[in-house]
């Protein structure tokens, strides 16, 4: 049989949030071409500008708004702002481990935060607003937790309340929170400069 020359292409979905392209030449032989990504948890309080911080860093994908680490299933913003639910804002950052790894992912994350600040962020107040990692294997827990120590005896901070927790449901919030920074960035950028955030920011960690 006549072997077709066209290219046939193929996309396998590979175990957890990887994914790879596969792409098979004329001549039967394969042709890769990397594609794999994965994810991360964090929380850094209003999770607007979580989510414009991270989606800045070179080999991050993409970031996406959402509540996590909560009781209430499919939570709304009305809910998880009023400080019920358990939840906090936070961000599922899809990374290139090629271009950008999960230990920088963490030292990136540090400093986006007030990680001295206990059950609030900036001018945002409440459990809501809580900081956290949220690991999900023992490799990211791993990570994690040294990076809070090597933090702690670095003596920039004296204290960090930062929870470092297991990864459970993730809730994407509501699609018009998603990217806001672009959509509405008057708005956005009104808010970040009332919260104060980029100044507290460069009093803990001096210009970024």
């Amino acid at each position: 049989m006549k072997r077709n020359t066209a290219a046939l292409a193929l996309t396998a979905v590979l175990i957890g949030s990887a994914a790879a392209t596969m792409t098979f030449a004329a001549d039967g032989g394969a042709v890769t071409s990397p594609a794999a990504t994965a994810t991360a948890i964090f929380a850094g309080g209003c999770f607007w500008c979580t989510e414009a911080d991270f989606e800045k860093l070179p080999g991050v994908v993409s970031a996406e708004s959402g509540y996590t680490a909560g009781k209430e299933v499919n939570p709304t913003y009305e809910q998880v702002s009023a400080g019920n639910t358990g939840h906090t804002e936070a961000v599922r950052v899809v990374y290139d481990p090629a271009r950008v790894s999960y230990p920088q992912l963490v030292e990136y994350f540090w400093r986006t935060i007030d990680p001295t600040a206990r059950n609030r962020q900036f001018c945002d107040v409440g459990s809501q607003y809580r900081s956290g990692i949220y690991w999900q294997n023992e490799a990211e827990r791993t990570v994690a937790e040294a990076s809070r120590e090597a933090l702690l005896k670095s003596g920039k901070v004296s204290r960090i309340h930062t929870e470092i927790l297991a990864a459970s449901a993730f809730y994407p919030a509501e699609e018009y929170h998603q990217d806001y920074y672009k959509k509405n960035p008057l708005r956005y950028n009104y808010y970040r400069r009332g919260c104060g955030r980029d100044a507290q920011l460069e009093r803990i960690w001096g210009s970024r």
